[in-house]
């Protein structure tokens, strides 16, 4: 089981190169990271978006930008429409949004004739290697659905278990997080927890085990877990943690990055190839780390 960056990294350079298609590539942050996964032979990519702001901004990130495909489009909606193309169209393994709103980018990803969606729901999931701990952790879904319902939230333990399954983690122990531990009529994550549990008793949720309602600390950790007299076979253990509405993922999210230093990769997940979605104020190595993740996931 990988667990670490690094490991992440290390694997990648013997699965890659992939190409990735660069939706509104004109962002140095977005090229450095780009640049540095060429020289990692990780990945190429195909660069799309106002051409000439492209070039400027890779002489801010010491790019040759010579070494790269640049198809030059200017307005932001038709630049991402192309971009999603070059993938749904085999040119490209995998998509990465640069400077431009996710909205845009999602609107081209669920195109019915260019797109690439699946069956599933599309979901957002973090990737944390976090200081002190010996594995990494999959935190979802703090970006993408507001408040999901229960069967969304099956169908995003069941996107991010292809994740794990990427980064050699095939039996996932996944976390359904609420703020306690015991069923409460009155607390839609605790019932949902315990469906979602049922629904891995019976085999319908495979590939992971699941445990909840777990609040936060007796999911990450034994001692914590101990203390409560909880003694589900996850506890303290969890590789997964399904938070039950985007305000709890996105406060554990920006917590975790600027708290507690974590290294972090985003990518979102329900689409026939990864797809590469990290903030805009995301680091160089995130989105480095997040391209690594995408380039591990179009090898299965």
């Amino acid at each position: 089981m990988i667990r670490t960056f690094s490991e992440i990294i290390d694997a990648a350079k013997l699965k890659g190169p992939k190409t990735l298609s660069v939706a509104v590539a004109q962002d140095p942050e977005v090229l450095s990271a780009v640049n540095a996964a060429k020289k990692l032979g990780i990945a190429d990519a195909i660069l799309i978006g106002d051409k000439e702001a492209i070039i400027k901004a890779s002489g801010e990130c010491a790019m040759d930008i010579g070494e790269y495909e640049i198809i030059d489009i200017k307005d932001k909606n038709e630049a991402s429409r192309k971009a999603v193309e070059m993938v749904s169209g085999g040119n490209a393994h995998i998509l990465m949004k640069g400077i431009v709103d996710t909205a845009i980018v999602l609107k081209a990803v669920l195109d019915e004739n260019i797109g690439l969606r699946t069956g599933n729901v599309l979901s957002h999931a973090a990737v944390f290697e976090v200081p002190g701990y010996d594995r990494l952790f999959y935190v979802t879904d703090p970006a993408m659905i507001l408040a999901p319902t229960l069967i969304q939230k099956k169908q995003i333990i069941e996107n991010v278990v292809q994740l794990a399954n990427a980064l050699d983690n095939y039996n996932p122990k996944v976390a359904v997080l609420a703020a306690v531990e015991k069923v409460n009529p009155k607390m839609q994550a605790t019932l949902d927890a315990a469906e979602l549990v049922k629904m891995n008793e019976s085999g319908e949720l495979k590939g992971c085990i699941v445990g909840g309602p777990f609040a936060l600390d007796n999911a990450i950790s034994v001692e914590a877990a101990r203390h409560k007299g909880i003694t589900h076979p996850i506890a303290g253990l969890a590789d997964v943690l399904l938070v039950p509405y985007i305000e709890v993922g996105n406060v554990l999210y920006k917590s975790m990055v600027y708290y507690a230093g974590s290294k972090v990769a985003g990518i979102l997940l329900g689409t026939k190839a990864p797809v590469v979605m990290t903030s805009r104020a995301d680091s160089d190595e995130a989105k480095l780390n997040s391209i690594a993740i995408a380039v591990l996931m179009a090898c299965k």
